[in-house]
């Protein structure tokens, strides 16, 4: 067994596990090369996991045309939770659109009201979430597990995919046929809002196109953040 087949297996191992012991369970999905592995593995296996998408109303056209995508090759709706309509106008008034450009207070602000708080309610009521991170993406990423106990929300947070690599994302996504962002072809390997994303340059880290302006220290959205800061919360053995 090669091992990549070897972590499909496990992947797919992982997914039946959440789906038999931590259900009801969710996958908050970007969309992204990732998350589509992930879609693959629990609709084709038909596993009882919610899939949802944050609709910040900045994303690309092409993110969100994978949503039809996904409908078309799966026959399966992915679950839009979009923003505060008040939270994002008193932002746009109080600060201009594109304040996020001017501090990281400023940009976190809005992540928190685009994906923050539309995130707290997709979990609501679940007992496990599912994200398509990998260690390799990022230096805030290094000490990812594939399963953490998330305080902050009260629940089990998985990352299936954390230590596969960007090839191995990629040999997935090819062998097995499945529909994927056409942003990657043109120089996106990370993709988020429109305005906070922009292609690398050869040789960038892959998620260098995120808020380019900001230090790597900071590039992060507050998803996966624990009382405003970045914090691998304690890994939870598997059983």
């Amino acid at each position: 067994m090669s091992q990549l087949d070897q972590r499909i297996a496990d992947t797919r191992a992982t997914l039946e596990r959440i789906a038999r012991d931590f259900s009801p369970a969710v996958f908050a999905s970007s969309l992204a090369a990732e998350d589509m592995v992930l879609a693959d593995l629990i609709l084709r296996a038909r596993l009882p996991i919610r899939i949802f998408t944050l609709e910040t109303g900045r994303l690309h056209k092409e993110t969100l045309g994978m949503v039809d995508r996904i409908r078309e090759k799966y026959g399966y709706d992915v679950e839009l939770y979009k923003p505060d309509a008040a939270a994002v106008e008193g932002y746009v008034k109080a600060n201009g659109l594109n304040a996020f450009y001017d501090s990281v207070d400023m940009r976190k602000e809005c992540c928190r009201i685009r994906k923050v708080e539309p995130l707290n309610r997709a979990l609501a009521g679940n007992k496990a979430w599912i994200t398509g991170q990998r260690r390799a993406q990022s230096t805030t990423r290094s000490g990812l597990e594939v399963q953490e106990n998330d305080e902050a929300h009260g629940m089990t947070k998985f990352n299936p995919l954390a230590d596969w690599s960007e090839q191995d994302v990629w040999d997935y996504l090819r062998a097995n046929e499945v529909p994927y962002n056409p942003l990657h072809d043109k120089g996106y390997p990370s993709i988020g809002c429109e305005p906070c994303t922009r292609a690398i340059q050869p040789g960038e880290d892959v998620r260098a196109g995120r808020w380019w302006w900001e230090n790597p220290e900071t590039k992060e959205c507050g998803l996966h953040v624990v009382d405003g800061k970045l914090v691998r919360i304690k890994a939870v053995p598997a059983n």
